[in-house]
């Protein structure tokens, strides 16, 4: 692609780079120049344009963006038309962001004029809501670069959720749970359309416990314990183990958040949700569960790699607030 001031006479089909007023006509930027419009260019007596003219091979903005728009579009997304150079693509579906980190970084070195922004993978995302840009930086690319891009494979899908009813234990230590823990997994689920079970409160002890997690019916189980978990031997993760199940994860490096476990019974994913997860602010929990809701189990891997940015927001009724420690 060429760039720079033609004289007018030269400028037809350029693609006019700043906006001018031809007389009464004003002309915007991007505008393929016509006929009509060199003879209204000279007839205001301007003599040269500031243009960008199209190279052999060279892509125009557009149809570059809707090429690539169409190569990066997976499960769930669909593309906006293709203007100035952007493509938007949306969430078909509630659900969390599915994409390659590596892949996006090749697409975006291929050249620097061709370029994709995403929010972080697995970002919750309701439907309707954008997930991406892409967007020509110039008014024209190489063909071959738009290939090259293209052939990243930096796929943009949404995970759709995978189930639909859920079960949450609470157990009782002397005092009944208050309904505080329900109302904010209730609304978590329901970004989700997963729904509750009736309620299931049992005393806080393994036997009773376990024997709530066999009865339950739902395709995932939540545990809310009345007392903190704060052992792999505590009571959840035991009930869990004691019931048949297995677990695969306690503690995790997001804060608040620390006190999760995380495990299977009978091919049911069981999350043992933190304290923390009574109060509708966003902790680590979050991260699990709606991981989980959308088929998509974290491993110990990739919830140790969660402890960068997992220093989330202090919440107001924390006790002794991290401030005061020495």
């Amino acid at each position: 692609m060429k760039f720079g001031p033609v004289p007018v006479a030269e400028a037809l089909g350029a693609i006019l780079a700043h906006g001018v007023t031809a007389g009464a006509l004003p002309l915007r930027k991007g505008k393929v120049l016509d006929a009509a419009d060199i003879a209204a260019l000279q007839a205001a007596g301007l003599h040269q344009v500031t243009v960008a003219q199209l190279g052999p091979g060279d892509q125009d903005e557009n149809t570059a963006a809707a090429q690539l728009a169409t190569a990066l579009a997976g499960d769930h997304v669909s593309a906006s038309a293709a203007a100035t150079g952007r493509v938007n693509l949306f969430a078909d579906v509630a659900g969390i962001v599915s994409l390659d980190a590596a892949a996006i970084g090749r697409f975006n070195a291929v050249n620097p004029m061709i370029t994709l922004a995403t929010l972080p993978p697995y970002t919750r995302i309701a439907a309707g809501n954008m997930i991406a840009t892409i967007k020509i930086i110039s008014y024209a690319v190489p063909g071959a670069d738009v290939a090259r891009a293209a052939a990243t494979q930096a796929v943009l899908g949404v995970l759709a959720p995978r189930y639909r009813r859920a079960t949450l234990i609470e157990t009782n230590l002397g005092t009944p749970p208050t309904a505080k823990g329900r109302a904010a997994l209730a609304k978590r689920l329901a970004r989700f359309d997963v729904t509750l079970d009736d309620r299931c409160i049992v005393a806080h002890e393994i036997n009773a416990l376990s024997a709530a997690l066999d009865a339950a019916l739902g395709e995932v189980i939540f545990i809310l314990t009345a007392s903190a978990t704060s052992d792999i031997a505590d009571v959840g993760p035991a009930a869990l183990r004691a019931a048949g199940g297995s677990v695969s994860q306690f503690g995790m490096p997001v804060d608040p958040g620390n006190l999760l476990f995380l495990g299977d019974l009978r091919g049911r994913p069981v999350i043992g949700l933190p304290g923390c997860a009574r109060s509708p602010a966003l902790n680590g929990a979050d991260w699990v569960l709606e991981r989980v809701i959308c088929g998509r189990i974290p491993t110990p891997a990739e919830i140790a790699a969660m402890g960068v940015g997992g220093l989330l927001k202090e919440i107001p009724d924390r006790p002794q607030p991290r401030r005061q420690i020495g």
